[in-house]
């Protein structure tokens, strides 16, 4: 499944991780951002816009690179994701469905991380129910108004541009039919974010809302067919499964490696307590997992670079992945006890960024869903 290749780029991502991302990831939970350095060094280092052609400013690698950075990256910070998804995940809409000259001009400097993009699909009252879009496009000449509000946007404070969903037809029967993405900046009149939100974790992915007030936007900007968004917005979600349960799998694996650090050294009764048995199955269960995972997380990777349908493989490893990272990182502030708690000890910040894993680019419920249709149409 691998090749020389991906594991010079596991090489190069860890090394980054440890001497680039694990010195900041305190600051970063405290402070809520990235510096601006951090995510220069990763474009400077090609792991920006991983999977993105190198015709289009990227590295022109393949999702198992994608899934292997995002793995080493998060076992060091779990938001850390927010450098790779913003380019490589947000990338793609333009990617497979820009024109051009729409990928010259928003995609190309996406990709050499000159600037950050943001996808606005999710709503106030439109998560899971995506297809329930408020938002919408009203067309005016040679232009489309927009009016609306998009919610918990990952970079809404800070991006240059966003894929931004609306309604262009009220009337159609089925409410996912007469959506329309459009590429709207965030330096036009009528674009603004809402305040950045105060999460329980994740701290260096900065969330706010997207708020549109009679933004023009001119018709050369909608991305992909008009009244084919949500089939566009769809279309993506698989390899979005796929990194986040990358993202999740490096949160385990940190949460793993905490344990076994922490047992090493805790003495207890007159030794380690990595020589109790009850803190040997523990870790003996928690790896299992993680290495369950990792298979789970790289079989689909493997499939996406084959070009092949994984829907239902991706919900999978999603699923899997989020809610081991979630047990995983519990386990490990259990054998850390007291200790755990507290935030001098990194296992209290991967514990709380672990917990959104299973809930955003679609709850382990919607997943549950998702496979348990498509495995009964079989």
């Amino acid at each position: 499944m691998f090749e020389k290749k991906h594991e010079m780029i596991r090489k190069l991502a860890r090394e980054f991780a440890e001497r680039e991302l694990a010195p900041i990831a305190v600051e970063v939970d405290r402070t809520g951002l990235y510096p601006k350095a951090v995510w220069e060094k990763v474009a400077r280092y090609g792991l920006s816009g991983i999977t993105i052609p190198r015709e289009y400013g990227g590295a022109g690698g393949d999702y198992k690179s994608l899934a292997i950075v995002m793995e080493e990256f998060c076992a060091k910070d779990v938001s850390s994701a927010s450098l790779l998804m913003g380019n490589s995940l947000s990338g793609a809409p333009y990617l497979y469905f820009g024109t051009e000259e729409q990928k010259r001009k928003y995609l190309v400097p996406l990709a050499e991380g000159r600037t950050i993009a943001s996808f606005g699909l999710t709503e106030p009252g439109a998560g899971s129910d995506s297809g329930a879009t408020s938002t919408v496009a009203r067309e005016d000449g040679d232009a489309y108004v927009l009016n609306g509000r998009k919610t918990f946007i990952t970079m809404g404070p800070l991006c240059d541009y966003a894929v931004i969903f609306a309604k262009t037809d009220t009337g159609c029967k089925r409410k996912t039919d007469g959506i329309t993405a459009f590429i709207v900046e965030s330096g036009w009149k009528g674009f603004s974010s809402g305040k950045p939100e105060e999460k329980l974790g994740i701290h260096g992915s900065i969330t706010s809302d997207i708020i549109l007030e009679d933004l023009r936007v001119p018709k050369e900007n909608v991305l992909g067919e008009v009244g084919k968004g949500f089939h566009l917005a769809m279309s993506i979600l698989d390899a979005g499964r796929v990194t986040v349960a990358a993202q999740s799998l490096g949160a385990a694996k940190g949460a793993l490696d905490e344990a076994v650090k922490y047992a090493k050294e805790r003495v207890q009764f007159g030794q380690p307590i990595a020589r109790f048995q009850n803190t040997q199955f523990a870790i003996a269960d928690m790896a299992t997992k993680v290495e369950a995972a990792r298979q789970l997380v790289y079989s689909v990777a493997d499939k996406l670079d084959r070009k092949e349908k994984v829907t239902t493989e991706a919900a999978m490893a999603k699923l899997f992945a989020s809610e081991t990272a979630v047990e995983v990182a519990n386990k490990s502030l259990q054998i850390h006890g007291g200790y755990g708690y507290m935030r001098e000890y990194a296992i209290e910040r991967i514990y709380r960024d672990a917990r959104i894993l299973p809930i955003y680019e679609g709850t382990s419920e919607i997943q549950r869903l998702v496979i348990g249709a498509n495995i009964l149409k079989r």
